[in-house]
This record gives C-alpha cells, structure tokens and sequence, in this order.
C-alpha cells in the first residue's frame, strides 16, 4: 500500500468524523464545491512555486495538492481506485489521440 493509497484511506474514514476534531472531516462538511475551490487554491500555490523554481516549496505545495485532491474525489464519492483506474485505461494511448477521442 502507497503513501497515497493509505492517505485515500483515512480521507474515506474521516467522511463520517466529527468536524470539530478533524481538519478533513471539516471541508467534507462544508461540501463538495468547498473542497473544489480549496484544490483550486492548492493548485495555484503549487504552479507559483513550479514557477520560481523552489523545489522544497514545490514539494510541500504539490503534498497539499494531492492531499485536497483526493478530499475534493471523497466529496463526489470518487475514489483513487476509480482514478487510477482510468489512468490504467488510457496507457498505451497517445495523450493527443486521447485528447482528441475527448473533444
């Protein structure tokens, strides 16, 4: 089991916690639009720190990306499972012939 796997994990046990005594358990409460607009957030702070070249800061940054990630795929009963399992699906295809089956 990967780091992620075991985050996935206890992202899924924190859906029915107390909002007062876990941080995940919060933005779950406040809904699936919420926790969207947090991802979002991360993920500018994660491309601010692509662009100036900070690696630690990118690291950190890109942790918390992934973090609200798979908290925003919990709010809309997404799994990692099921992501991955699209990634799974789409090896082997070129990303533009992917793209293009898309549009």
């Amino acid at each position: 089991m990967t780091a992620l796997d075991r985050l996935a994990a206890t992202i899924a046990a924190r859906k029915g916690a107390d909002p007062d005594t876990s941080w995940t358990a919060k933005l779950l409460a406040k809904g699936p639009e919420k926790c969207a607009e947090k991802f979002g957030e991360e993920a500018v702070e994660a491309i601010i720190e692509a662009v100036k070249g900070d690696r630690a800061k990118l690291t950190a940054e890109a942790a918390d990306v992934l973090y609200h990630l798979l908290v925003m795929l919990a709010a809309r009963d997404v799994t990692l499972d099921q992501v991955l399992a699209e990634l799974e699906r789409r090896q082997g295809t070129s990303g533009l012939a992917e793209k293009a089956a898309r549009g």
